[in-house]
């Protein structure tokens, strides 16, 4: 991604300004858990966007990882939503490791599709190494 078009630039934003709005929403879950709750949903709303640039991105034929993580975000949005919102369970405390789980793997890895483009962009991996990635 040495060239970045309209498309990349834009995933590029999204990406960071997921983790500006991950970064504030964990802070705030910290500092008043009702709180968080109650405006969980934007956080989760997010996969909104992430999916239509996702689709926009595969229309614009960009590499697959690129439009992985909105997809996968969105999977970890609708699991979140349903034991945070819909049918709100208590699975944080104690751990009800059978939510815990899916809930961690689903969201760990969605943020991987994001951090590892980053990372390529950034021209912290060698050229050589990113073309394994595609």
């Amino acid at each position: 991604m040495s060239v970045r078009d309209r498309w990349e630039r834009l995933f590029i934003s999204l990406s960071l300004g997921m983790q500006v709005v991950f970064v504030i929403f964990f802070a705030l879950r910290r500092w008043n858990f009702a709180v968080a709750m109650q405006v969980g949903w934007l956080v989760y709303g997010l996969a909104i966007p992430a999916v239509v640039l996702s689709v926009i991105l595969i229309n614009a034929r960009k590499v697959w990882y690129l439009s992985a993580g909105g997809f996968l975000f969105a999977l970890w949005s609708v699991f979140g939503t349903v034991v945070d919102i819909v049918h709100p369970v208590a699975w944080r405390s104690p751990i009800l490791w059978s939510i815990f789980i899916p809930y961690v793997l689903l969201y760990t890895v969605s943020q991987m599709f994001y951090w590892w483009p980053l990372l390529v962009a950034s021209h912290v991996i060698p050229p050589t190494m990113s073309h394994t990635l595609s």
